[in-house]
């Protein structure tokens, strides 16, 4: 391994220059103005492959954005088979002027590199190609069998990547799947995540009166869309914090009084999460900590609202229509097929005969819980702390990578959740980041994964 950890050690401006000409390209999966760029970003990777040795690249037509596949096969006889996720996509920069510089701009600023697709996934994706390159420029081949999947859509309102993966699981057999796409409980702290959560999204729409109406001629005679809709919505959580659809809780896996131990342990700085958010005090479901709020129960929120006038003035409208996007997160044991339904059976007795109203869920995805136990979250431990020099924590994440459940009911592989990312990446978010101690860690840890998990 020493030739490889020099390799690497002495290739780091080369491979932060190249992670910056990979973060310029604008893969805005979900705006059609930039399809063009989304596939610039599938060649970018393209190209980058064959530059590093793995000439077995190609891009995979879907109907949305292109699938990235690259393979490697070892020399070494029997030697077992790693496949890589990633995305290469990215989220919108809005809202634009909040960001400190151009989003596609890349620059360092105090140890990070600020960037759209930073840490959400293209640098941390992007490790382990440059951990493959060290491998081949030092010993011309690598201990395992290296496949990557690298899709262009995880960002999108709709992904074909779990449809390719159920029809060709012998393309993407593997003894194990990576997914650097988390991130760490604290900086300085390695972490493995164990579970995340899953998903249920949903549009709804109010109908009231056939046009905006005079609300002096109307009001008091007519629904007003926007109060049913929101009425309808405060239904759906107590005041203590739990979700009133019937049926919802029934499936839900409790934590173990060991997990609940575990996630105390762990430096988590209340006044220092309010401090950081600016708000004056936590909520969520009662008897459970924040911790256990985002990493292990389900939870509910409006993601946005529109309807009526919001301009400058006043205007005394009575709007005709009114519409929401909400989601739920899921908890292991959940399904999100199930908690669709008994979330629009309860609309639908919720709604008033004073309005007309549809609901349609847009998007779904089960949690997943990984076993923290087996030779591969070994193989990851191990790589963690020899590239960081710290010890492994385990935590769970509040967020949702749909395809981990599909890699594992169609693979039949351990997954191994070996993120890099911070809490404060701003992923989403503007000014998103990456550290570069992780970044080039990470290029150290992936490649002691490759020697750790060969053995």
């Amino acid at each position: 391994m020493n030739k490889v950890t020099e390799f690497i050690e002495s290739n780091k401006e080369k491979n932060l220059n190249e992670l910056i000409d990979f973060l310029r390209i604008p893969s805005i999966s979900s705006e059609t103005e930039h399809k063009r760029d989304v596939l610039d970003a599938a060649n970018w990777l393209i190209e980058n492959f064959k530059q590093i040795g793995i000439n077995n690249t190609r891009l995979i037509e879907t109907e949305g954005h292109p699938l990235v596949y690259a393979e490697y096969k070892s020399s070494h006889p029997n030697a077992k088979t790693i496949l890589v996720y990633g995305h290469y996509d990215v989220q919108p920069v809005d809202p634009i002027e909040l960001w400190e510089s151009a989003p596609f701009e890349p620059f360092v600023k105090n140890g990070k590199i600020v960037a759209r697709g930073s840490a959400d996934d293209k640098g941390q994706v992007f490790v382990h190609l440059k951990a493959a390159e060290a491998y081949l420029a030092t010993h011309g081949d690598l201990p395992v069998n290296l496949k990557f999947i690298i899709e262009g859509e995880e960002e999108a309102a709709e992904s074909h990547i779990d449809e390719y993966i159920e029809q060709n699981p012998e393309l993407l057999a593997c003894d194990v799947v990576i997914v650097s796409d988390t991130e760490w409980f604290y900086y300085g702290m390695p972490s493995i995540c164990y579970g995340l959560r899953g998903i249920a999204y949903f549009e709804m729409e109010v109908t009231g009166p056939n046009r905006d109406l005079h609300s002096g001629t109307f009001g008091g005679a007519v629904d007003n869309p926007i109060q049913v809709l929101s009425w309808m919505i405060t239904q759906m959580k107590d005041k203590y914090g739990r979700i009133t659809i019937p049926g919802f809780y029934d499936d839900v896996l409790e934590l173990t009084p060991l997990e609940r131990e575990n996630f105390l342990k762990l430096p988590f700085n209340l006044q220092e999460y309010k401090a950081d958010l600016d708000v004056r005090e936590v909520a969520g479901e009662m008897g459970y900590t924040t911790l256990e709020r985002v990493w292990a129960r389900p939870s509910f929120d409006v993601n946005g609202m529109k309807g009526g006038y919001i301009g400058d003035g006043q205007k005394t409208v009575l709007p005709s229509k009114a519409s929401a996007k909400f989601s739920f997160r899921l908890v292991p044991n959940q399904k999100a097929e199930d908690i669709i339904q008994k979330v629009v059976k309860y609309l639908e007795k919720l709604a008033p005969p004073t309005v007309h109203f549809k609901v349609r869920p847009t998007a779904g995805a089960n949690p997943v819980l990984v076993d923290p136990q087996g030779p591969s979250i070994q193989a990851c431990i191990n790589s963690l702390e020899k590239a960081f020099g710290k010890e492994v924590v385990f935590m769970r994440e509040g967020g949702s990578i749909p395809v981990v459940e599909t890699f594992t009911k169609v693979l039949k592989s351990p997954v191994v959740l070996m993120g890099l990312g911070l809490p404060n990446d701003n992923i989403h978010s503007p000014n998103e980041s990456f550290s570069l101690e992780n970044f080039y860690g990470g290029i150290l840890a992936s490649a002691y994964f490759f020697d750790e998990f060969s053995k």
